[in-house]
């Protein structure tokens, strides 16, 4: 089969699945094709191109997946709403792929299409929704940030503790109170995600009030 940038950014992400960001080389992905590695470089520079280039799907999968929802959304959606459907795709999108969010967040800096639709997107939503301008970059840089942080937690979550008994839960709870109260609910991920997007959502909308002066 011909060697094309596409069948590489698959048998790269097939690769990374398997041995991860740092272990990821241009011959384990030209072992995967059954092509000779130097082959590959007429088509991908190397490996942080490669990997800007999985980002890059990532991302745009993340987009037509948002697209869709923002769809769906009733006539009377609220600019959180919209933010909200943007950043849980985002999510599941990242999600679908092992380590995900390693790759998203370790990628090399570099100006991808599918990165720049997310942030355009997410920023004519804070735009329209009156967000001050001055602070519609922080707000949407403190979101993507916010998603991809969340799942990387996610996706290194170790294997769940063993359960505690009544006296080593009575012991916790005597030395740290609030930690182990009811301020920290015992919610499932899909609706602590929910709920932490909608807190960055009142801290936007809260901005212009907290926005320093502008300087004459």
């Amino acid at each position: 089969m011909k060697l094309t940038k596409e069948r590489i950014v698959d048998a790269g992400m097939a690769v990374f699945a398997e041995v991860g960001y740092q272990n990821l080389s241009m011959r384990q992905v030209a072992d995967r094709l059954d092509a000779h590695a130097g082959s590959l470089y007429y088509h991908v520079r190397g490996k942080d191109e490669l990997l800007a280039l999985m980002a890059d799907r990532v991302c745009r999968q993340a987009y037509a997946a948002g697209t869709e929802a923002l769809a769906a959304l009733p006539a009377d959606a609220t600019w959180q709403d919209r933010v909200d459907a943007q950043a849980a795709t985002l999510r599941l999108s990242i999600k679908q792929h092992p380590g995900g969010a390693q790759l998203l967040a370790e990628s090399p800096g570099v100006l991808s299409p599918g990165g720049l639709s997310l942030m355009e997107r997410l920023l004519r939503t804070l735009l329209d929704a009156a967000v001050p301008a001055e602070s519609c970059g922080i707000a949407a840089d403190t979101l993507l940030s916010h998603v991809t942080g969340f799942v990387l937690q996610e996706q290194n979550q170790p294997a769940p503790p063993p359960s505690l008994g009544p006296e080593q839960y009575h012991a916790l709870r005597e030395r740290f109170p609030l930690v182990m109260g009811e301020l920290i609910p015992r919610i499932g991920q899909d609706e602590k995600f929910h709920r932490s997007v909608r807190l960055l959502c009142a801290g936007f909308a809260a901005s212009g009030a907290a926005a320093p002066p502008t300087r004459a």
